[in-house]
């Protein structure tokens, strides 16, 4: 058995469902969410709803957490015995934490860090520290945990539906997704993280029921090239949160091999960048 300790930290895009948070003891990075009268704290001292009750008034900005208070966190994570460390975060393709917590890292003497980029956002990211935290407990090799966890990337992948593009572009966040087509013939695309961790359209049809017929279809395709798949549902907005619980239901009829669902909302600091009514699917293929 491995009797190394190995700590957990975690950005709060990453989106990792509060029982793993408190299973693995993982300390999780806030990002920043930045208005004109001042700074919040994503999911600490502002909360999804507040952000989308005041969108029409202002688009905030967002930023990742200053390398001062990464570092403190390993440095406490240090000072509670540990010598490795799993660090999770959204891609770096759509954030520079990724980077930050690698350079941060190196500061650090005496503390073995791993920084996983996994090419993901909100809960297709947070499904990686869920494999983490299965890894360790099931005590193996450090070195297997690394190569397993980078070998994984492409068994977890995200797909979502937005409302709008309308914030994803305020946001520079559109990436690859085509925005002008889709707004004059009311084409609602189906997104997701390329291979680089950048956004692209998988899909897209014409109206919102068929764009989540969409989604869902998507989701189905991808979680069935396995025999096992963790299945975590989120969404933006309390409006959205009933529809969104009608997709879980039907995934779980569809997807008769499910071992885990899960089911939350979307960060504050990512619902800046989608707005209300996003629906996203996560899928962690677990044995093909």
């Amino acid at each position: 058995m491995n009797k190394e300790k190995i700590a957990f930290l975690v950005d709060s895009g990453s989106d990792v469902p509060q029982d793993i948070l408190e299973k693995g003891n993982m300390k999780v990075i806030p990002l920043k969410i930045i208005y004109k009268d001042g700074e919040y704290t994503d999911k600490v001292d502002i909360q999804a709803e507040e952000i989308y009750d005041r969108l029409k008034e202002e688009v905030p900005k967002t930023s990742l957490p200053d390398g001062e208070a990464i570092k403190k966190m390993m440095m406490e994570i240090k000072a509670e015995g540990y010598t490795k460390v799993i660090a999770i975060t959204i891609s770096s393709g759509l954030s520079g934490t990724n980077n930050m917590v690698r350079l941060m890292a190196e500061e650090i003497e005496g503390l073995d860090v791993f920084v996983l980029d996994t090419k993901n956002i909100g809960i297709g990211s947070g499904l990686h520290a869920e494999r983490a935290l299965s890894y360790v407990e099931a005590g193996l090799e450090w070195e297997t945990i690394k190569q397993k966890l980078q070998n994984g990337i492409e068994d977890i992948k995200v797909h979502f539906y937005v409302d709008t593009l309308e914030y994803l572009q305020k946001g520079g966040r559109i990436g690859l997704v085509s925005s002008l087509v889709g707004n004059l013939l009311n084409l609602k695309p189906v997104i997701s993280c390329n291979e680089d961790g950048i956004y692209y359209t998988v899909a897209k049809a014409r109206g919102s029921k068929k764009g989540i017929q969409k989604l869902i279809d998507t989701t189905i395709e991808f979680a069935q090239q396995a025999t096992k798949y963790d299945v975590a549902v989120c969404y933006a907005g309390r409006e959205t949160k009933e529809l969104a619980d009608t997709i879980a239901g039907k995934l779980k009829n569809a997807l008769p091999n499910i071992r885990t669902s899960y089911f939350d909302s979307l960060s504050p600091a990512l619902g800046v960048h989608t707005g209300p009514g996003l629906i996203g699917i996560a899928v962690s293929r677990l044995e093909k």
